[in-house]
């Protein structure tokens, strides 16, 4: 494992460790009610999501065992590896059966505090506290942890606005929830990214390849997701909580709250693609200048069991770290290609006979085909070309001569052996695991382009959305250290347009097109 890898996983171990309170039920954000334990269905609940976190608990240390084997153990890797792979699924399972848990969990929460709030209809007079703000004295009723369950809110809002307010404290644990899996499958990603860099065979690194950008498309999708339920949250308390304010003629407030918002815009602007994503970071940011806000409506409502409620999660929000370093890996090929050449000597026999022809799943190589027969075929007739191949399909044996990264290589290939000789001799190309006989089928458009960003360290999502709306089909991979590849394109004019809509986006990158080779 590389220096890099382990700061990987270093900074994954960290990430998890400030992320864990996100996690088993959030009751920092919604804490256990009072009398509910008593409920059987609760309780049952309760106890399958302790026993689901001991299972968690478990992988977690198993993981981090194989991890320590994987660093001295060289020679048991690809074992320990797959070992790894399959906790991680086991892993990604439990996460998902306590997430559909958390659901039920906090439903049922919901519903007994709601039916707790329908039934105090005698409410009482409560003093707010002194707490250098203008106090006011409103009829709130029993006093509860969560600011939004408060009489208060149920008797001074519209009853519409109310059931929006409602539905937007309900979505705050969803959101939680989208930012500890966002955080979960980062860890996933750490953990993925080092041990493809450690893969020796071409199945294994496929496989953890797959894996490793199914999980980058959904850590996509939860950013999204965590996107548009937080900004439903933020801006239904926010309307409810002006809406009050405005009421209660505290302009005061709204205009501290206004300054918190504009200074948290400022540092979001600063951060924008400096982080593990803009979204995230857009909720941890933003999620701290809500819960001030609240926390000034509790001590107005003088709600102190409220204020201190939000002064914890307050704190726990702040501490996750959204400016880990975002996981890529880079695209590994194990193709091995063979020039042609002749020898006298023969390189086959009964104790070494031609190897059966190999399929790489990813990448592209091309062979010769020296011929298709009804059976097996002496190494003689071949005239000394090394290295050869053989396939059998459908009971007809074709034999090949070398193996090349390009098409033209192959093409020279091809007139060396006209001139040994050889009558028909055909390029066949795979393209993961594709074949295709190019001397039958002739790649009448062969030419293709792409564009090459360079001294990049980052592509943006405005740039990566803006090649997707030119080329949805074409692929962006990351080549060495700064060096971005867009392509195939099939025109050049398609190639210019991605490349201008690029330098749009940022004028300050070097952007370059060129023609692929053959």
């Amino acid at each position: 494992m590389t220096r890099i890898s382990r700061k990987i996983v270093s900074a994954a171990v960290a990430v998890f460790s400030v992320t864990g309170w996100l996690y088993a039920r959030q009751s920092a954000l919604n804490p256990e009610p009072a009398g509910l334990e008593s409920d059987r269905q609760y309780a049952a609940l309760m106890a399958e999501d302790k026993l689901l976190q001991l299972r968690e608990d478990s992988i977690a240390m198993a993981m981090e065992h194989l991890r320590s084997r994987l660093r001295t153990e060289p020679e048991s890797r690809g074992r320990i590896s797959e070992e790894i792979l399959q906790l991680e699924s086991r892993m990604f399972a439990v996460r998902n059966a306590k997430g559909k848990l958390v659901d039920r969990i906090n439903a049922l929460e919901q519903e007994w505090v709601l039916s707790q709030l329908e039934g105090s209809d005698s409410s009482t007079e409560t003093e707010a506290a002194d707490t250098g703000t203008d106090a006011v004295l409103p009829t709130i009723g029993p006093k509860l942890r969560n600011l939004v369950y408060n009489g208060y809110f149920r008797k001074n809002l519209p009853e519409a606005e109310h059931a929006v307010l409602l539905r937007a404290q309900s979505l705050e644990i969803r959101a939680a929830e989208l930012l500890h899996r966002y955080f979960s499958d980062y860890d996933s990603l750490a953990l993925l990214a080092p041990l493809y860099e450690a893969a020796t065979v071409e199945d294994e690194a496929v496989a953890i390849y797959d894996r490793f950008h199914a999980l980058s498309e959904t850590n996509r999708q939860l950013a999204d997701s965590l996107e548009k339920v937080w900004n439903y949250v933020f801006d239904n308390k926010s309307y409810a909580y002006g809406y009050l304010l405005d009421k209660l003629d505290h302009d005061r407030l709204l205009a501290e709250q206004e300054n918190r918002l504009t200074e948290a815009m400022q540092r979001l602007a600063g951060l924008r693609e400096r982080t593990i994503s803009d979204k995230v970071a857009d909720y941890c940011v933003r999620k701290c200048v809500a819960l001030d806000y609240e926390m000034d409506m509790a001590r107005l409502l003088g709600l102190d069991a409220a204020c201190d409620s939000l002064a914890g999660v307050r704190k726990r929000v702040e501490a996750v770290d959204f400016s880990v370093p975002k996981i890529e890996i880079v695209e590994r090929f194990f193709v091995e290609y063979d020039s042609l050449v002749f020898s006298k000597t023969p390189h086959y026999d009964a104790r070494h006979p031609i190897p059966e022809c190999r399929i790489y799943a990813r990448g592209t190589i091309y062979r010769i085909l020296l011929g298709t027969f009804s059976a097996r075929r002496p190494v003689s007739i071949f005239k000394g070309a090394y290295p050869l191949w053989y396939s059998v399909d459908d009971g007809k044996w074709s034999y090949y001569a070398g193996g090349f990264a390009t098409l033209a290589e192959a093409e020279a290939a091809q007139e060396l052996l006209k001139k040994r000789g050889f009558v028909r001799p055909e390029i066949v190309g795979w393209k993961h695991g594709v074949a295709r006989n190019y001397s039958q089928h002739p790649d009448t458009d062969a030419r293709t382009y792409r564009v090459e960003v360079l001294d990049a360290a980052e592509l943006s999502e405005p740039i990566r959305a803006a090649i997707a709306a030119i080329a949805a089909d074409a692929e962006v991979s990351k080549v060495g250290r700064n060096l971005f590849v867009v392509g195939p394109l099939s025109d050049k004019e398609t190639a210019e347009k991605v490349a201008q809509a690029i330098r749009q986006k940022d004028d300050n990158l070097e952007i370059k097109v060129a023609e692929t080779e053959r």
